[in-house]
């Protein structure tokens, strides 16, 4: 019934905001007398706001075209390298010509890194200066998951067993030797996958693992998310934020925890900070400040467009990662029979990063990994904490770009898949 409601409140207002676009072209019409006062510029504001914040946003592209290598540009074109019904992995691929042209005569291929987004209600394109931070120095790869009120019902269930097949099959297709960086809520499956393929001597197994802002274990400095998280029953979240995708979407009658839902959650929040964002975005629509104005509507153009998760996938990740913290307890079970055992990993390196003021996933829920993976030695870990950024700073922004970013290089330029494997020869 809410998803219907949503998408009836949503058609309401159509009308609305073509009244309000109508307007806002006539306001800034030359032949318009009060165009130029601050009576019309403060119109042309009202209606520009009240236009993007009532606006439908749908999945954005990744628009990423180029990259600068030693200061040459290098073109870039998005591909889909492998994918299924629940999930693209796109591939960034330079321009062979351009990239030899940028780099030294004879250097080694940039190593390969695949990025695990989260599906926690926003697109994969939220992580877009993620991807800009390492196209520089990697050869990128990333998780572009569907959105399941897209995905008709014959497609069946999509939950975190389904994920984590996903991630090692993904990782296989990257190939032996990669590089993993899992943001946010991937963490504990990319690390039960990539248990398994240590486990099963998976000669695809990658080089290095980093996470990055992720649950790994969710007792660790609890967060206003983790806490409703333990408060709530599981009955709860069963029966307040599951709803039926409505027709025409392909996924009609699919159930699934809507991304308006998280999204709502998440401004919630920082409800206060979001209304102040809105009114300073009407004031320098006003003063005509298009610089200031552009950030904004970039950052909510991203901030605003959402999926939906499947029912089975959502619920299973509040109880067996928030819950009852399967895996930080040694009870994790791929497919309720296979024990994951982080404790096999043997010469995948790992690398957590944390943000000082993280509000969704608290100092030492991701340093847990380190505790987990007992036989890797101390020379295969690294533990890097960005001091004055909150969650959303430890994947994008400029401390990302200046100070986490080349730290994760850095590390994954250590771990070439020949020193991991004399690592693990003088080990033996």
């Amino acid at each position: 019934m809410l998803y219907s409601l949503v998408e009836l409140n949503r058609a309401a207002m159509a009308p609305m905001r073509l009244a309000a676009r109508a307007g806002r072209m006539a306001l800034h019409s030359p032949m318009n007398p009060i165009a130029q006062t601050d009576y019309g510029k403060a119109l042309i504001a009202f209606a520009d706001v009240f236009e993007s914040t009532t606006r439908y946003y749908g999945k954005p592209d990744w628009g990423i075209e180029s990259v600068r290598i030693n200061s040459a540009p290098v073109p870039v074109t998005a591909s889909v390298a492998w994918r299924s019904p629940w999930c693209n992995l796109v591939h960034f691929r330079k321009d062979p010509d351009a990239l030899a042209a940028a780099r030294k005569p004879g250097a080694a291929p940039l190593p390969r890194l695949l990025i695990v987004a989260p599906l926690s209600g926003h697109y994969a394109t939220l992580l877009r200066g993620t991807v800009e931070g390492f196209l520089p120095t990697h050869d990128v790869y990333i998780t572009d998951w569907a959105d399941a009120r897209m995905a008709p019902v014959w497609l069946g269930r999509f939950d975190l067993d389904d994920y984590m097949d996903h991630v090692r099959n993904m990782i296989s297709h990257v190939g032996p030797g990669a590089h993993v960086l899992a943001v946010c809520q991937p963490g504990p499956p990319v690390l039960a996958a990539i248990s398994m393929m240590a486990e099963d001597d998976d000669p695809n197994r990658p080089a290095s693992m980093t996470f990055m802002g992720s649950p790994i274990d969710a007792r660790r400095s609890p967060t206003v998310p983790n806490e409703l998280a333990e408060e709530r029953s599981f009955d709860w979240f069963q029966d307040n934020m599951i709803h039926t995708v409505p027709a025409p979407y392909p996924g009609a009658f699919r159930r699934v925890y809507p991304g308006f839902v998280q999204l709502a959650s998440f401004m919630n929040m920082n409800w206060s900070r979001h209304v102040d964002a809105q009114w300073r975005f009407f004031n320098h629509l006003v003063e005509g400040d298009g610089d200031n104005a552009g950030k904004h509507r970039e950052f909510y153009d991203e901030y605003l467009s959402v999926l939906d998760l499947t029912e089975e996938f959502y619920l299973q990740t509040i109880l067996r990662v928030f819950q009852e913290h399967h895996l930080p307890r040694g009870i994790m079970k791929y497919r309720y029979a296979r024990q994951i055992r982080p404790e096999t990993i043997r010469d995948v390196a790992l690398m957590t990063v944390e943000g000082e003021k993280d509000d969704i996933s608290g100092i030492g829920q991701t340093q847990a990994a380190h505790d987990l993976c007992t036989s890797l030695p101390d020379k295969l870990k690294a533990d890097y904490i960005q001091p004055g950024v909150g969650h959303y700073g430890v994947f994008n922004g400029n401390r990302f770009r200046t100070e986490i970013a080349p730290r994760v290089t850095e590390f994954t330029r250590r771990f070439t898949q020949r020193e991991l494997d004399e690592a693990a020869v003088e080990k033996a």
